[in-house]
């Protein structure tokens, strides 16, 4: 009878005397219950990794500034945006101060300085400077234009504004009209950074739903939805654009015509969308989540909608991201042409359509340059934050 025995094991290996191990691999230690040790979730790691890139916070920092004004701009003006001071067209940017030179020093004056009109002899156009010798104090949460917050709430409180409501106070100067040009701004931002997130909000339906059926059913269900996509990009989008946006009757309300822009915008929008969904079904539809889910009953709805697109979460919200300004360039750029929405409509497109002649470019370049910078941050701030959401989507890659 042949003695089988066990193979005799090598000793561990162990380290010279005195000499330091490296950490343990296993975080628990005697007596630890392995359920209770604490795993980091998915969206916490995506949390994580957002808030190491610092670039990305405070330009997310930044586009919460922009929606908080557009969502008090009624509280945040300083006046109604369409009251106009014809004493004061074009008037120049009054610089806010803090103190005066008083007897005893410096004192605590909040204040603006006022103006001084000069007639041209030859071509008797007024012009306006700054005059140094006169003071407007100024005040906040003072009291001045009557206004409904969010068209519910009856106030006349302002964050800023001058004490005497007599006195002009224009920190960032005023148009042909005499109409306060940060009112106007603060009220361009209601329109133009609501267009951007409802155009993204109806692209991105139309993009996941169809991206989704698309990579999930492929066959001719693919096919359709593809040669869809390559229809509507084929098209110029400039040319669409005007041929849709002079289709709007002028008779129409503004707010009717705001929808339609916003419309027409987010119908040209979801194409890349919906590649990149589809894309993303095609790698997970054959996962064993998936394969897992059909074989325990669930509907093929079901896979789609609970299983294979939540798992897109993340990706989707930095294409959204990423999306937003595509839709805030697209709107000033077809108010700028005048083709998109106009006057008593206030956007930072109505403003850049407002000072595009050479006059204004010329004699008040600060009709220009205020929107056009509003525009500019607004924009540069959702790319930053776009590309550090997508950085984070994916919290494995280093």
């Amino acid at each position: 009878m042949t003695d089988v025995s066990h193979p005799t094991l090598d000793p561990p290996i162990l380290p010279p005397d005195g000499e330091e191990t490296g950490p343990a691999i296993s975080p628990l230690r005697p007596g630890d219950d392995p359920s209770e040790i604490a795993v980091a979730s998915q969206w916490t790691l995506i949390r994580h990794k957002f808030f190491r890139n610092k670039v990305a916070v405070a330009a997310g920092i930044v586009v919460l500034f922009f929606y908080f004004v557009a969502l008090f701009v009624e509280f945040l003006a300083p006046t109604n945006p369409a009251a106009a001071q014809p004493r004061f067209t074009y008037a120049p940017p009054q610089s806010l101060a803090f103190f005066v030179e008083g007897e005893d020093g410096r004192e605590w004056l909040p204040h603006v300085k006022g103006y001084a009109m000069e007639v041209d002899p030859e071509s008797l156009r007024r012009t306006f400077t700054v005059d140094e010798e006169s003071v407007i104090p100024i005040g906040f949460f003072v009291e001045g234009t009557p206004y409904e917050l969010w068209g519910l709430f009856p106030m006349n409180t302002h964050l800023i504004g001058p004490l005497d409501p007599t006195k002009p106070m224009n920190l960032l100067g005023t148009d042909s009209l005499g109409r306060d040009l940060l009112s106007r701004l603060i009220y361009g931002a209601r329109i133009s950074m609501s267009i951007g997130l409802i155009g993204v909000v109806s692209s991105l339906v139309i993009g996941t739903v169809l991206g989704a059926l698309s990579g999930y059913y492929g066959g001719w269900v693919d096919l359709a939805v593809q040669r869809l996509i390559e229809i509507v990009s084929a098209m110029p989008t400039i040319p669409l654009w005007l041929g849709l946006a002079a289709a709007i009757p002028i008779t129409w309300s503004p707010l009717k015509v705001y929808f339609v822009i916003t419309l027409i915008v987010s119908l040209l929008a979801w194409t890349s969308l919906a590649r990149e969904v589809r894309g993303r079904f095609f790698a997970l539809k054959n996962e064993d989540f998936v394969t897992a889910a059909i074989l325990d009953g669930s509907r093929r709805r079901r896979v789609i909608f609970r299983h294979i697109l939540p798992s897109l979460t993340s990706h989707i919200l930095a294409v959204v991201t990423l999306a937003i300004p595509t839709m805030i360039v697209a709107e000033t750029a077809l108010s700028f042409l005048g083709i998109g929405l106009k006057p008593p409509v206030v956007s930072w497109g109505v403003l850049l359509q407002d000072a595009q002649n050479i006059r204004t470019v010329a004699t008040a370049p600060w009709l220009l340059i205020w929107p056009s910078l509003a525009v500019v941050v607004a924009v540069l701030s959702f790319n930053f934050l776009g590309d550090g959401m997508r950085d984070a989507a994916d919290p494995y890659e280093t």
